[in-house]
């Protein structure tokens, strides 16, 4: 792990090469899981203030979804995360005409209706960022839906850490962002 400003950043993203495959994948990640997408206190409000813009998105058993479990929940490990429908999938999910499960809230923000992307959290996916008191751990969580967004990345050579570049910089800055990228050639000449 190599320490940039206060984060502590895994080796795996300079070395594990992904990009996701969603005509393979279908959109797993918002469908797979025991929990929601993490959300910050500011994410859950800005889905509220939201709602109404990408609410039409949805489907009516999604919609009932949210409004008997509430914009967000609180999960067993006691953290802030979208609502699942029937213990699943997301509940701020559509599935498109190529039977592509995708973001309800990305799909305005595209369309011009909302200023809110989506949880960073999920634009991030499959990294995840654990928050401790004095500094954040960035590790990539290697799952099996996600095999084929390992092998597509394998094959067009995008590691993680470029793949993440916009959600990466949308968390942390260009700054950050331009500390990660010499890390990450500090990390390749060692390993040569």
């Amino acid at each position: 792990m190599i320490q940039i400003g206060n984060t502590i950043v895994s080796f795996d993203l300079f070395d594990r090469f992904f990009l996701c495959d969603l005509a393979s994948c279908k959109g797993a990640c918002c469908v797979e899981g025991d929990s929601g997408a993490p959300l910050t206190k500011e994410e859950a409000v800005l889905i509220e203030e939201n709602y109404a813009r990408f609410k039409d998105y949805l489907a009516p058993k999604y919609i009932k979804t949210i409004e008997e479990q509430g914009i967000s929940v609180v999960d067993s490990d006691g953290d802030i995360v979208t609502p699942l429908y029937n213990n699943r999938e997301c509940a701020y999910t559509f599935i498109d005409e190529n039977g592509i499960t995708k973001c309800a809230i990305e799909k305005a923000y595209f369309e011009g209706k909302s200023t809110f992307r989506k949880p960073v959290s999920c634009h991030l996916f499959p990294v995840r960022i654990t928050e401790y008191a004095d500094y954040d751990a960035i590790n990539y969580q290697q799952l099996d839906i996600c095999k084929s967004g390992r092998e597509c990345g394998k094959a067009q050579k995008v590691l993680l850490y470029q793949f993440l570049k916009e959600p990466l910089i949308r968390k942390y800055g260009e700054k950050w962002y331009e500390e990660l990228k010499i890390a990450a050639e500090h990390v390749k000449n060692i390993k040569i």
